[in-house]
């Protein structure tokens, strides 16, 4: 899923997540930090979302885009860590796996 959002042409760094779903239990969400001098909204958030769908299967394409200002927070490993990343969305809820 990140290496298909990942050639979005506004796209800088991308972490793919599962966040709270009243309905599904969750759904996908992409937090997106933006390539340096690249305008995003709605539009653009949009435009990821259209352009994943182009190579990925409908139930991996993200529901909802998130854009960051700050880079995405790393292991020493240059791991994405998605553990801090779904934190806040899922705190007080309870999660199958982590």
């Amino acid at each position: 899923m990140e290496r298909a959002i990942s050639t979005h042409p506004a796209v800088g760094q991308v972490a793919v997540i599962g966040m709270p779903h009243e309905v599904w239990g969750e759904q996908v969400h992409a937090i997106v930090v933006p390539k340096e001098g690249a305008d995003v909204d709605d539009s653009t958030a949009a435009s990821i979302i259209s352009h994943a769908r182009e190579s990925i299967a409908g139930y991996k394409v993200p529901k909802s885009v998130e854009f960051r200002a700050e880079p995405l927070p790393l292991s020493g490993a240059m791991k994405v860590l998605k553990r801090e990343l779904r934190a806040p969305y899922w705190e007080g809820k309870e999660r199958g796996i982590n």
